[in-house]
């Protein structure tokens, strides 16, 4: 992958998490959690769909349908993991 490709997939990653942010709302902290899970996701989206032979909106060396599948996928299931709240009950 090249630079510029590079530099195009992080710039759609962080656009993908800063959308999520817009629509599930939080604060600084979530956004950077949002930030840093969209490019995880985009990368292993965009590996998977390497691995699988898989193209679907290729955009160069992109290969940006699997990438926004696997962003979305991580947002959803690291947003929903980030909101459990731990209790302590003591069993006296």
């Amino acid at each position: 992958m090249t630079l510029p490709a590079l530099l195009f997939a992080l710039l759609v990653a962080l656009l993908y998490g800063a959308l999520y942010h817009f629509v599930r709302g939080g604060g600084f902290g979530r956004l950077l959690l949002f930030f840093i899970l969209s490019i995880i996701g985009f990368a292993l989206g965009h590996l998977a769909g390497l691995w699988r032979g898989w193209v679907w909106i290729s955009i160069g060396s992109v290969n940006l349908g699997p990438a926004t599948v696997g962003s979305l996928i991580i947002l959803i299931l690291g947003d929903w993991l980030s909101r459990f709240e731990v209790t302590s009950q003591g069993k006296v």
